[in-house]
């Protein structure tokens, strides 16, 4: 497996690093990360300049380690990510992109590389978390759209977004709960759609409840075939857990060196204990790194799709990611309470990670019987 970047690759480094370097420094000041109307505005108008400058279409139509090259110059140089626009550029829009019609693509993936369109996930419901498959929200078929009724709950950017990649059960008869699940793309105003935020723990409203009453969605929507929203999943999922947290791998090893830089000035860098974690730290975030490369090849020679090794990545990611916050409460000790530091917030944040994107109960499973070949339990 060939881990190096080729000449061209290293060329497109270079004019990535260059123009960072010249457009970094007159952005506006950031908004209130709490503010996502704001926040928004904001990560659209960062998306816009990435389309202008030719560097949007990097997340579906480059090839796998030049998506890498993007994530890792883009998060060194401290652009701004996505933010807002999570869902659509590294979920739907990648879906849409290996999945959807010409015309699907056509309509879809031009704004969301403008900015223009923000995208939200209608995945997870109140009774089946963890248990994707065993959603319950309803399409029936009428003429040339499908009526659909139910909730939605943890829906990313609901209260922002303009069009939600929505999991239905189109065959309530199906002898397999995993059958008979359709893959919708919902425009946010159609009539019918109540959306109810949620306020997590640091006071953020990224996440919704979204209800759904009879809600009409042309047949025209539907990305993929009737009843084969699973097989369309799976490369949603594969795309989440593969490849849309690779900025934060390299997020987490600029914070372990702003850490030890820390320590070293708070006196905290004189325990040996906690110089042995913040070590240890950095080896598993290396790692992390080298499984990202070893999955982006895999993807790069089987068609652009990561695989299984995502949910391997995904599960340590996850809790290496808890340990990393963990350690900066103990360097930061009383100032790890103020609200007002970002590294307070990503702690509060990072508590989600062993939940979102499939819980690390369900990407064990993945790992056990897609990859090691264990006998699925019964």
């Amino acid at each position: 497996m060939d881990l190096s970047c080729t000449d061209e690759e290293e060329e497109y480094r270079a004019r990535l690093r260059e123009w960072l370097a010249a457009t970094l420094p007159g952005l506006p000041g950031r908004p209130d990360p709490l503010d996502w109307p704001a926040r928004r505005a904001y990560d659209c108008g960062w998306q816009r300049r990435l389309y202008d400058a030719g560097y949007a279409d990097t997340h579906w139509d480059a090839s796998p380690t030049q998506r890498l090259i993007f994530l890792e110059e883009t998060e060194l140089a401290g652009a701004p990510y996505v933010g807002a626009n999570f869902v659509g550029l590294l979920h739907a829009g990648p879906t849409i992109a290996a999945e959807g019609t010409a015309a699907q693509r056509a309509r879809w993936l031009p704004p969301i590389l403008r900015g223009d369109e923000v995208w939200c996930q209608g995945f997870s419901e109140p009774d089946a978390g963890s248990d994707l498959a065993s959603l319950r929200t309803r399409a029936v078929r009428d003429g040339d759209a499908y009526v659909v009724t139910g909730q939605k709950i943890w829906t990313s950017h609901a209260e922002v977004a303009d069009w939600c990649e929505l999991l239905v059960r189109t065959d309530p008869e199906a002898t397999s709960k995993h059958r008979g699940i359709t893959w919708l793309a919902l425009p946010m105003d159609a009539p019918g759609i109540t959306v109810r935020p949620l306020r997590t723990l640091a006071g953020s409203t990224e996440f919704a409840e979204v209800f759904l009453d009879e809600v009409r969605v042309p047949v025209s929507n539907r990305v993929g075939e009737e009843n084969d929203g699973w097989r369309v999943t799976m490369v949603t999922l594969s795309f989440e857990r593969g490849t849309a947290f690779v900025g934060e791998v390299v997020a987490c090893r600029r914070l372990l060196g702003e850490l030890a830089r820390t320590a070293r000035k708070n006196g905290t860098w004189d325990d040996p204990v906690l110089r042995r974690r913040l070590g240890r730290l950095s080896a598993e975030f290396q790692a992390l790194w080298r499984i990202v490369q070893a999955n982006v090849s895999e993807a790069q020679a089987t068609g652009g799709v990561p695989g299984a090794g995502g949910s391997v990545f995904k599960l340590h990611y996850s809790h290496a990611r808890q340990e990393l916050y963990d350690a900066a409460a103990a360097v930061l000790g009383p100032d790890a309470l103020d609200l007002g530091r970002d590294w307070t917030l990503d702690r509060l944040s990072s508590l989600s990670y062993t939940i979102a994107a499939g819980t690390s109960q369900i990407q064990r499973n993945i790992v056990a019987e897609r990859i090691l070949g264990l006998p699925k339990g019964r």
